[in-house]
């Protein structure tokens, strides 16, 4: 079954925008599991469409069922991308779903439902008589929290999403380890089969020629009052039952939902923005255990209770587990460099912002 749901947005002149491009559309894609029906609501959707229309940016879905501000698949297929000055496509089926066994047809599916949304507008994109001045995709450095029934791409100002989130890992580029620290000009990609899809995925967006301005975001965890990985652990928080996952010494990528949409309307609209953006935090150094702690405190609750590796081998399979019981130390170089700041540089102003 084809993942779908994607969003096409238009995009005005953005007031607060630094971009030099003429701005008079932009489409956007964005992609989900099939049994869901798509709308505006999903975590990371939610952000960033709130932000690219404070922006004067406007979105059209691309989805399975026509209405209002929607065109179907089937009408990308055969009349092709509506004109529009940016896409911007996050996807991808629940790495982590615990009812799924990590098994050769659900491993197909990981693949497929990133694969295949980002090839077809890949394709539509290379087709238009106007391509898009951008089209940005969105990995992961590690386990990225984001859309799980649905998520999202677009291209001029709105998202579209299932309203439904979970702490979706999208998956691993760089490869776990206690000692390396990784920017974005750092090698990974071919360790695992986690990193293999991260690379198989990125180069199903890569475009021919350079008529199109071609952004990848590696998102690390994203935290967010409305979803994402705060939305499971904070009941166990907030009854005492928290703390780290395994044995805690493992690197811990985080981002605040602000700044990554934040760091994906930059994209958009920026015109020297080009090639890979880590999505995570400067303060890159936090570990599993430090942000247990840090969330405990921002909870006024204890945070010590670990949850032991074995039960998370248990629950998700060996080589799931990975993905919660090994991290990466991840630092934002380049997307510091091309000028954007941060709103939540700091891990607990970022958290007292959320348990807020």
């Amino acid at each position: 079954m084809r993942t779908e749901d994607v969003v096409a947005s238009k995009i005005g002149h953005p007031p607060h925008t630094t971009t030099t491009a003429a701005a008079t559309k932009s489409c956007a894609s964005a992609l989900s599991p099939g049994r869901y029906a798509g709308g505006g609501t999903g975590f990371i959707g939610t952000a960033l469409t709130q932000l690219l229309k404070a922006r004067g940016h406007e979105v059209m879905l691309v989805s399975r069922k026509p209405g209002p501000d929607r065109i179907t698949w089937d009408e990308l297929d055969t009349s092709g991308l509506p004109h529009c000055d940016a896409a911007v496509n996050l996807a991808g089926e629940n790495i982590l779903n615990p009812i799924r066994r990590w098994n050769e047809s659900f491993q197909k599916e990981v693949l497929n439902s990133r694969l295949e949304t980002t090839q077809i507008l890949a394709r539509a994109i290379n087709k238009a008589p106007q391509p898009p001045q951008a089209w940005v995709l969105v990995t992961g450095v590690g386990a990225k929290e984001g859309e799980t029934k649905k998520n999202i791409a677009w291209s001029r100002g709105r998202t579209g999403d299932s309203g439904q989130t979970s702490a979706v890992p999208l998956a691993a580029y760089y490869q776990p380890s206690l000692t390396a620290e990784y920017d974005e000009d750092s090698p990974g990609g071919d360790f695992d089969f986690f990193s293999n899809l991260v690379t198989k995925w990125e180069a199903a967006a890569r475009l021919p020629g350079e008529s199109t301005r071609q952004v990848v975001v590696r998102s690390g965890v994203v935290l967010g009052r409305e979803g994402g990985a705060i939305r499971h652990m904070l009941l166990p928080f907030r009854l005492g039952l928290g703390g780290p996952i395994g044995p805690g010494h493992q690197f811990f990528p985080w981002i605040h939902i602000r700044d990554l949409a934040g760091i994906l309307a930059h994209a958009v609209e920026a015109s020297h923005v080009q090639g890979v953006l880590n999505g995570v935090a400067p303060a890159s150094a936090t570990t599993n255990a430090e942000f247990a702690k840090a969330f405990g405190a921002a909870l006024g609750r204890p945070a010590f209770i670990p949850l032991p590796s074995m039960v998370v081998q248990a629950v998700f399979g060996r080589e799931r587990a990975i993905m919660l019981l090994e991290g990466q130390k991840v630092v934002p170089r380049r997307t510091l460099a091309t000028g954007y700041q941060y709103s939540f540089p700091e891990l607990g102003a970022a958290l007292k912002e959320v348990v807020a």
